[in-house]
């Protein structure tokens, strides 16, 4: 049984955006979620689940930390039509590089709540200065692990860079190409809104072994094999999951720098 605010997270994620798609879907998707992205909103929201509202033991199962780089921490599940996560970053950690470029399964927004979270825009292009391998990533049957099938090599062209700090945001057509990072020097938080029913049934992943000190995270280094890799997904246990939230909780109120001596 969900509490006041998650009700009210889950009312306006299925009313603003069931039935839209394309171009109207990521308009709208980057006002919900700078709506739900309000710290006092949002800090009410995880406070609510952090005590057990909800369906955590659910919520935990799709929570895990990602290969990429950062805490991914499902808040909402509106029927897997709309998914609201909380992703923390923590700069200086193994797993802090900056990612693979890589699209998603459908259009998405992300708001950053606390911090500032780096990004870059590409596009694939035949004369495109920087060569890399091509996978197709798709998820197993029991979502469980990813899997990585080579799917050749491809030229690429940076398009924009750009710094979100907290109380901006951003959204994308599943089709863009991007990686983010942790750009500030304490811990990001960023509230991301993954959208729609019809989801692809994969996503494309493209490193290279020029790139920034770190990266290659999701594929291992870039040299494109011959059989699919698998990789695995460990998801949170319930009180973990809860752990985190409290954890998350502190962030968006800036209680852990009151901690420090």
């Amino acid at each position: 049984m969900g509490g006041r605010h998650v009700l009210r997270a889950r009312t306006l994620l299925e009313g603003a955006l069931d039935g839209l798609a394309d171009e109207a879907l990521v308009r709208t998707a980057r006002t919900v979620v700078a709506e739900l992205g309000d710290p006092g909103r949002l800090s009410a929201l995880v406070a609510e689940l952090a005590a057990g509202t909800g369906d955590p033991s659910g919520c935990a199962r799709l929570s895990y930390r990602h290969v990429l780089g950062f805490d991914k921490l499902l808040l909402i599940d509106v029927g897997t039509r709309h998914m609201l996560r909380a992703h923390v970053w923590h700069p200086g950690a193994h797993r802090a590089a900056r990612e693979d470029i890589h699209n998603h399964r459908s259009p998405l927004a992300s708001y950053v709540v606390r911090g500032t979270l780096g990004m870059e825009l590409y596009e694939t292009a035949g004369d495109g200065p920087l060569a890399a391998a091509r996978f197709r990533e798709s998820l197993s049957e029991e979502v469980r692990d990813w899997l990585l099938e080579p799917a050749g090599r491809a030229r690429l062209r940076l398009t924009q860079t750009a710094e979100y700090t907290a109380g901006s945001g951003y959204a994308l057509p599943s089709y863009a190409l991007h990686r983010a990072w942790c750009a500030s020097p304490g811990a990001a938080v960023t509230l991301f809104l993954e959208t729609g029913a019809g989801r692809r049934r994969y996503t494309d992943v493209f490193t290279h072994t020029d790139a920034h000190p770190g990266a290659d995270v999701y594929t291992g280094g870039g040299v494109p094999g011959r059989r699919t890799r698998a990789i695995s997904k460990k998801p949170l246990e319930e009180a973990e999951y809860l752990e985190e939230l409290r954890s998350l909780s502190e962030l968006i109120d800036g209680r852990d720098e009151l901690a420090r001596p």
